[in-house]
């Protein structure tokens, strides 16, 4: 929290033209290195537009600018790694058969999985990593992550506006929406899996049998 005092002070003293270029930085980097405190500095960025230091629409554009750009970037490195994983050393760790598989399923649910990716705090990197390695789409993508970051960025920057120099209450209703957010994920994560492998055993126990 100490750090996020400092941050938001020195928000405070910047020029407009600081403050675009710190919210696209801060919208970039939460892709590449997470977690990140992107999503309440861009709540106090709201209560920056609110104020007249910027304004709503060159927020959200530098926002959602570097949301995309850093999505496209964890793409890149997913699309890199898949290679390296799949035809390198590593792949004894991680057999290409189970990469495959993952790829399929995420080939069959991952333009939907896009979409809420900015509504799910804590896996918008790993989202963006597997489309990646899947090789999804590149244009449709690109698109649907900045649809996604654009309305999600709009909402944030909007609490801002709303909540003024109560920012700060905002930022804990962000906080216990992502903590569930979270939890509702990882709880829908383990039961997709469990019913994935329990399937497969029952594949494989009936092909043994007719063995």
């Amino acid at each position: 929290m100490e750090f996020m005092e400092q941050a938001i002070s020195w928000l405070q003293t910047m020029s407009p033209a600081g403050v675009l270029a710190l919210m696209f930085f801060i919208a970039y980097i939460e892709n590449i290195f997470p977690p990140s405190p992107s999503d309440v500095l861009l709540v106090f960025g709201g209560t920056l537009v609110g104020i007249g230091v910027v304004g709503f629409a060159p927020a959200l554009i530098a926002a959602t600018l570097g949301s995309t750009l850093g999505f496209m970037t964890a793409y890149v490195l997913g699309r890199y790694f898949e290679q390296r994983i799949v035809s390198g050393r590593h792949h004894r760790y991680l057999p290409a058969n189970a990469i495959h598989q993952v790829e399929r399923l995420f080939n069959r649910f991952g333009y939907g999985v896009i979409v809420a990716n900015r509504f799910l705090a804590g896996t918008r990197a790993i989202v963006s990593f597997f489309a990646g390695m899947s090789k999804m789409n590149l244009p449709a993508t690109t698109l649907l992550s900045a649809v996604s970051a654009a309305v999600w960025n709009s909402i944030l920057l909007y609490l801002g506006m709303i909540f003024a120099n109560n920012w700060r209450v905002a930022a804990q209703y962000l906080a216990i929406y992502s903590k569930v957010a979270t939890v509702v994920v990882g709880v829908a994560l383990a039961l997709f899996l469990w019913m994935f492998f329990r399937k497969r055993r029952s594949s494989t126990d009936t092909a043994a049998i007719n063995d």
